[in-house]
């Protein structure tokens, strides 16, 4: 056979590597919730819904993409490797697909700025199933339609194994609804830290002094630097956890013709470490600038 998989193994590894996302994905989301998400709403039941709905379409070009970018590569490697490494083909099989998801968690660590060992681990975790399922299909007449329909009842089963552990984790408290930190005046009070070097005074007596601080701009301008002295208040909102700091610039200059405007940054990160967040742009799309406490 050499390096060439048989139609029964490939798509054994496409629809392995399908099967999994579900349930990766709500495992996901289940450890998002005790996570800081800026405001954003990660999910709730429309996503849910949308995962499950759209998955007969979206989920075997997912199953494709990871087994020609990790699976079947690791199995190229595997091949290689045989009478040069020791252990049996599947073992190999696996610890290539592991290696190559380290490699390929650095260009995610790199541009997208995800961490690399948690990205590692998880693809990792990712490529057990397709190379078990390889080393099942190897040398069977097993494709087409019953290929698939066990992915499909696969799918379900480990949908509900997820569903269950995170109903388990959060009734233990092992993982817990994120919940942001409630400050007062006198807790926001001090100096924030932000990217590119801005800086947020925020002085006893309700004065603030803003160096290189990012802000909205008017139409047309997209996001501008502002800077100089203004005011600013800490608002307490009762109808959510989301409490805010509002920064008017009142002296100074910018980039902008905003800058004299009123900049709402919220609260967030936790007790220990605690954040302003906003989004420069679309909620949903713009850019989110945080400033940590220079305190800590």
């Amino acid at each position: 056979m050499g390096l060439r998989k048989t139609d029964a193994e490939v798509t054994a590894a496409v629809a392995a590597g399908a099967a999994q996302l579900p349930a990766a994905w709500l495992l996901w989301w289940v450890t998002r919730l005790s996570c800081d998400p800026y405001g954003r709403d990660y999910g709730g039941g429309l996503a849910l819904a949308c995962v499950f709905l759209f998955a007969p379409l979206y989920l075997p070009v997912l199953g494709l993409l990871q087994a020609w970018a990790q699976t079947l590569p690791a199995a190229a490697l595997a091949e290689l490797t045989q009478g040069r490494l020791p252990g049996p083909r599947r073992v190999r099989h696996l610890a290539a697909a592991v290696l190559l998801g380290v490699v390929w968690a650095v260009p995610a660590a790199v541009f997208r700025d995800r961490p690399f060992v948690t990205t590692a681990l998880v693809l990792a975790a990712l490529a057990v199933l397709p190379v078990l399922a390889m080393a099942y299909a190897r040398g069977r007449a097993w494709g087409g339609w019953g290929v698939w329909l066990g992915a499909g009842v696969g799918s379900v089963l480990l949908s509900v194994c997820a569903v269950l552990a995170g109903l388990l984790a959060g009734a233990t408290g092992l993982i817990e609804e994120y919940e942001p930190p409630r400050l007062s005046a006198t807790g926001v009070t001090g100096v924030w830290h932000g990217a590119n070097g801005a800086e947020l005074r925020l002085l006893r007596g309700g004065r603030a002094e803003l160096t290189a601080m990012p802000a909205e701009g008017g139409p047309g301008e997209g996001a501008v630097v502002c800077e100089g002295t203004g005011t600013w208040v800490f608002e307490r909102d009762t109808s959510s956890k989301w409490d805010s700091v509002v920064v008017r610039l009142e002296e100074g200059g910018g980039t902008g013709s905003t800058c004299g405007d009123e900049t709402s940054w919220t609260v967030g990160g936790t007790d220990h470490a605690p954040e302003l967040f906003r989004f420069v742009g679309d909620p949903d799309a713009g850019e989110l600038r945080i400033l940590e406490s220079a305190d800590l």
